[in-house]
């Protein structure tokens, strides 16, 4: 008999028609107008530049319906952490009480951060006020950070950190950074000391990114080998080629 339902294809069919819809619903959203706090400690800042600047990605290199599913795991797995913290015992704030995220904005706008909440008390040996942030990883990302620490296994999330820290003024007390292994569900927990300097140099490169795009400068690339895993993964790798 004539299999007219064969499980493989109907899993393509409807994981396409899935992603085909995130991506127009993707598509529909405003563009981010300015440089996001979460981004400046990127490895590229002529990346950073492509992306302040709004360029276009390279043919072939946008958002794939299953990286905006993985992005939209994320938000839920935060709003999951968040519940589970409160149950243990956290005062923990996601927004303000008018319903928008706790945030920043300097340089009239152009660098603006979105934190994951704010840490008002907790239970003994927890200082507070303090930021909290939030990421759910694939089990090698997380078993990196587990081994090595924020700093050095997630720097991008460590200059995230030390930013809103500043700008936020929540630097008297470490921050809490929490990590879910996407696949086994553990849980990853670091206080985040203040690093003054750190934020010091991000804050500086936003402002070098920011002003350099403004003037129609480009700034260095970050690798010269083409074949590094950050520039295979760039967006922007063919139109960095093609400049200077």
């Amino acid at each position: 008999m004539m299999d007219f339902n064969p499980t493989a294809r109907l899993g393509e069919r409807v994981e396409a028609l899935i992603d085909d819809g995130l991506q127009r619903r993707a598509a529909e959203q405003s563009a981010r107008t300015y440089l996001g706090a979460s981004r400046v400690g990127v490895a590229c800042e002529r990346a950073l530049q492509f992306e302040y600047a709004q360029a276009p990605v390279d043919l072939g290199r946008g958002f794939t319906g299953r990286l905006l599913r993985i992005f939209e795991r994320g938000h839920r797995m935060e709003d999951c952490m968040a519940a589970w913290l409160r149950a243990a015992g956290f005062d923990l704030r996601t927004c303000k009480a008018d319903g928008e995220q706790f945030g920043f904005s300097v340089a009239d706008g152009r660098l603006q951060g979105h934190v994951d909440g704010v840490l008002l008390s907790g239970p003994d040996g927890f200082a507070c006020p303090a930021l909290w942030e939030m990421k759910c990883l694939g089990a090698k990302g997380w078993k990196e950070l587990q081994k090595h620490g924020l700093a050095v296994a997630k720097p991008v999330y460590a200059a995230q950190v030390a930013l809103y820290q500043a700008y936020l003024q929540l630097h008297e007390h470490p921050a809490l950074f929490t990590a879910l292994n996407a696949d086994s569900m553990e849980i990853y927990a670091e206080l985040v000391p203040f690093d003054a300097a750190l934020a010091q140099r991000m804050s500086d490169r936003a402002a070098r990114v920011i002003q350099a795009t403004e003037a129609g400068e480009l700034l260095p690339r970050a690798f010269v080998d083409p074949t590094h895993f950050e520039c295979r993964f760039c967006a922007w790798q063919d139109r960095c080629k093609s400049l200077s």
